[in-house]
C-alpha cells in the first residue's frame, strides 16, 4: 500500500514538473490570473463578470457563424501562445520572480494535475458502472442527458454558455471565501429538517 502511495506521489510530482516546464513562459500571467479568480481584492469579482459580459456582448453583437467563431478563438489562442512567452518577461520582469511566486506556481500546476486526475477517475468510474451495472448506467445517462437537453431547449445557447463560463471563473473565489461550503451546509440542514419532519409525521 505504501509502495503504491509512493509511486502515485512520484508520478504526481513528475506530471507537475512536466506541466511547470510546459507553462514556464506563462508563469507571470498564470499568477495574475490566479490572484483574480481567487478574489484577492474585493473588486475582482466585478472585473471577472464585467470582462466575461463584454466578451459575450461582442459575440452577441457580431453574431459570427460557428466556423468563424471557432476560427477566431483558435487564432486568438495561437497569438497568445506565441506572444505571451515573449512579452510576459518584459512586462512583469523575470528578475522579480521570487521563491514565494515559484511555490504558488508549483501549487497551481499541482492542482491542475490533481483536477485532471479526478476527471479521468470519474470517466473511468463511468465505464466501470457500465460494465458492472449496465441498467443503472443506462437509466442514469438517459435521465441526465434528457435533463441537459431540456435545459438547453429552455435557455438560449449564448446565455447558457455565459452562465457556465461565469460560474467556472467564479468557482475558485467562491470556494476560497467559503461561500459554496456555507450554502451547501445550509442546504443540508434544510434537507435534514424536512427528513425529520417527515419521520415525525410517519410516527
Amino acid at each position: 500500500m505504501a509502495e503504491g502511495d509512493n509511486r502515485s506521489a512520484n508520478q504526481l510530482a513528475a506530471e507537475t514538473a512536466s506541466l511547470e516546464e510546459y507553462f514556464q513562459g506563462w508563469g507571470e500571467v498564470i499568477l495574475v490570473t490566479d490572484r483574480v479568480v481567487r478574489w484577492e481584492k474585493p473588486w475582482f469579482p466585478a472585473v471577472i463578470i464585467g470582462t466575461v459580459s463584454f466578451l459575450f456582448l461582442m459575440i452577441y453583437y457580431l453574431d459570427p457563424s460557428v466556423l468563424s467563431g471557432v476560427s477566431c478563438f483558435v487564432m486568438c489562442m495561437c497569438l497568445a501562445d506565441y506572444l505571451v512567452p515573449t512579452l510576459a518577461p518584459r512586462i512583469f520582469g523575470s528578475n522579480k520572480w521570487t521563491t514565494e511566486q515559484q511555490q504558488r506556481f508549483h501549487e497551481i500546476c499541482s492542482n491542475l494535475v490533481k483536477t485532471r486526475r479526478r476527471i479521468v477517475g470519474w470517466w473511468k468510474r463511468l465505464f466501470v458502472l457500465k460494465e458492472e451495472k449496465p441498467k443503472m448506467y443506462f437509466m442514469s445517462m438517459i435521465s441526465a442527458l434528457a435533463v441537459v437537453a431540456w435545459i438547453g431547449q429552455q435557455v438560449h445557447n449564448l446565455l447558457l454558455t455565459f452562465l457556465i463560463v461565469s460560474f467556472l471563473l467564479m468557482l475558485p473565489g467562491l470556494n476560497k471565501h467559503g461561500i459554496i461550503t456555507k450554502y451547501v451546509g445550509m442546504g443540508k440542514r434544510e434537507i435534514n429538517k424536512l427528513l425529520k419532519q417527515k419521520e415525525k409525521k410517519n410516527e
